[in-house]
């Protein structure tokens, strides 16, 4: 697998876009489908498979570039790092271990990419042993301002990442000579219109992982649901829409009306709906 080559997975930056469009046509995968190809892959080591896993997951390390953006780099160059490390993920990932490849392979995309922001960032060309690496990219998940840090928050910064004072000093000197291209100038803050890579620094808040699991399970489930509700016949699938799915919800009375029926034979047609519904289901 390590000299396969993928030419769907090549991005330059004058295609990406079009990259772009071309990895999100890819339909991601279910749980029981991303399980049969890592097995095949594991154990008969199947490059289809592989490619299978590769393919459905391209959308997640653009994702998760998009992220290292405020850095200045290629976003082209940050996916095709980002690819390299899904490759990895997919080749070393075991489907015995009981997670999601996106849970298991976020830690080997964003690898690549901080090894490629470390060797290709102008600021932190220095930055070349693993504590000065690790500190680079804590200091500016730590910053809460891009001014200087005050002796205090220095020595809580150093405390935080296990280094010394002088370290974090050290390091923030070099971030400092970029703060003026990463903060909004007054004109950016009073026209709203902005490219200040500050604007496009990944956001810690959340994971990216398990939001983009979520997001898979959610479609998941939609069709799912989708294809149940056509096995019924079509005042069963008004009557479900209109009391459950819609976002102006009619009462069993106003239902009644409609089909010139009891309130009760609306309820019990509601009920066989729903039953028919759990049934199919739980049966894709």
């Amino acid at each position: 697998m390590a000299n396969q080559t993928y030419p769907m997975a090549l991005v330059t930056q004058d295609s990406l876009d079009s990259y772009i469009r071309t990895v999100n046509g890819y339909p991601m995968l279910t749980a029981e489908e991303e399980r049969e190809l890592a097995e095949r892959l594991h154990y008969n080591g199947e490059i289809d498979a592989a490619k299978g896993l590769i393919l459905s997951h391209l959308r997640f390390v653009v994702h998760i570039a998009r992220g290292y953006s405020g850095y200045g780099l290629p976003m082209a160059d940050l996916v095709q790092e980002g690819n390299i490390g899904l490759m990895k993920a997919v080749k070393r990932f075991n489907p015995e271990v009981g997670v999601r490849l996106v849970s298991f392979a976020v830690h080997w995309i964003k690898a690549e990419i901080h090894e490629y922001v470390l060797r290709n960032w102008r600021i932190v060309k220095i930055a070349t042993t693993k504590a000065q690496r690790k500190l680079f990219f804590n200091l500016r998940k730590s910053k809460k301002r891009l001014g200087w840090f005050n002796n205090g928050e220095v020595e809580t910064v150093a405390k935080e990442l296990g280094v010394e004072p002088s370290e974090v000093r050290e390091m923030e000197s070099r971030l400092a000579a970029q703060d003026a291209t990463f903060d909004l100038t007054v004109d950016d803050d009073e026209t709203g219109a902005s490219s200040a890579p500050v604007l496009f620094l990944e956001d810690k808040s959340s994971d990216v992982a398990e939001n983009v699991e979520a997001s898979n399970w959610e479609q998941h489930t939609n069709r799912r649901l989708s294809l149940a509700l056509s096995c019924l016949d079509e005042r069963s699938q008004y009557i479900v829409r209109s009391r459950w799915l819609n976002d102006t919800k009619e009462t069993l009375q106003d239902l009644a009306d409609k089909y010139g029926v009891s309130a009760e034979r609306i309820r019990q047609l509601e009920k066989n709906a729903m039953k028919k519904l759990r049934d199919a289901v739980g049966e894709m």
